[in-house]
């Protein structure tokens, strides 16, 4: 053995990764033919997690820690291997480092509306959009079913995927909660636990682990959004005469500061709208104020006793005081015609009734002979 192969045999074989970039999930060790020295060093810090594959076949994964590769902490590589006996010479192996901590601020949203059936509006169209952080919880699977090969796969290379699956469950989430859109600001909570519950599963799957879902905003089309917002200046401006009479006398008051720098044609056209406008408020102020809704009416007249009365012995009426002075001017009532109203005992003869007998006194004499 020469001395430049003592040496090189003296030197200890280092594997591990301190690459600090913010957005790697999976980084393959880069080693000339990936020959890796019996008895070399596995250096994997807290947050990563490496994984060996051996043509093409998941072999060993190790956790945090510092380990010497040997046969003894290489169950399965060196059962693929068929190391019975143990091994001295280099091997060639591939190993990944897998990034595990939480990758915070990932950014979800529905590309198209979400049509839901709103119980007050009906048929509508919702957007969402809101974070998520999640982790690779399996390094294993995940490198199995997403990674494949790639020798350095970033997270924009899995969060198309994992936002195509929020969106996809947050419609149904959102569709069979029945909450009215009005109300979903005071459940978003509710709706991300509902999400986070449906979408688990399927990140699994992925080897992947969703570790928080925020809904921050669900909104309705604009047009929706500026119709909303009309209804809600109309809840506020409350009664809508009053406020027209202050539109109306707050524009004539506009229109009397206007400087008549512009000529007689101007002055011709403030007088005209000046006019016009003193006619709206007029047809304004005698139109009758409603309340709650509803126009109001004035109250019914109030209405005095009403008499019946018995000319020739028969029964006639009831009769108001007009009707009755009129059949006093007849001469079908006389004073000794009986009346009768609601709190009498009795029938009583019309010059006997007080309220009656004013009504004679009103009646002219007849007219003397001539």
């Amino acid at each position: 053995m020469g001395l430049f192969d003592k040496i090189k045999g003296e030197f200890i074989d280092v594997v591990e990764w301190t690459d600090d970039s913010p957005n790697t999930l999976v980084y393959r060790f880069q080693r000339h033919g990936n020959e890796i020295k019996n008895g070399a060093q596995l250096t994997v810090r807290e947050g990563q997690a490496a994984v060996l594959v051996d043509e093409g076949q998941m072999a060993d994964v190790f956790t945090p820690g510092m380990y010497t590769l040997e046969t003894s902490n290489l169950p399965i590589l060196s059962t693929l291997r068929g190391w019975k006996h143990g091994f001295e010479s280099p091997f060639k192996v591939e190993v990944y480092f897998v990034n595990t901590r939480q990758f915070t601020d990932q950014k979800w949203g529905t590309k198209n509306p979400v049509t839901m059936r709103d119980p007050e509006f009906g048929p509508v169209r919702v957007r969402a959009f809101g974070t998520y952080a999640f982790r690779v919880s399996n390094a294993a699977t995940f490198i199995k079913e997403i990674v494949g090969t790639d020798g350095h796969f970033t997270t924009p290379e899995i969060t198309d995927q994992v936002r195509n699956i929020l969106v996809a469950r947050f419609s149904d989430a959102m569709a069979e909660s029945g909450i009215p859109v009005l109300d979903m600001a005071a459940n978003y909570d509710e709706m991300g636990e509902k999400l986070d519950d449906r979408v688990r599963t399927d990140m699994e799957a992925y080897g992947l682990e969703l570790r928080m879902l925020l809904v921050e905003n669900i909104s309705l089309p604009p047009a929706v959004e500026e119709a909303l917002d009309k209804r809600t200046s109309m809840g506020v401006i409350g009664d809508m005469g009053k406020y027209t009479q202050y539109q109306a006398a707050t524009a004539i008051g506009d229109a009397a500061k206007n400087p008549d720098g512009g000529g007689l044609a101007a002055g011709g056209l403030g007088a005209g709208l000046g006019m016009a406008m003193a006619n709206q408020m007029g047809q304004t102020l005698n139109q009758p104020q409603q309340t709650g809704g509803q126009q109001a009416a004035p109250p019914p007249l109030p209405q005095g006793p009403q008499y019946y009365a018995a000319p020739g012995g028969q029964q006639a009426g009831p009769f108001g005081a007009d009707a009755l002075r009129q059949q006093i001017q007849s001469g079908a009532v006389t004073k000794e015609t009986l009346v009768w109203t609601e709190g009498m005992a009795e029938w009583q003869p019309a010059g006997d009734v007080e309220a009656v007998a004013k009504l004679f006194g009103s009646v002219p004499p007849p007219l003397p002979p001539s």
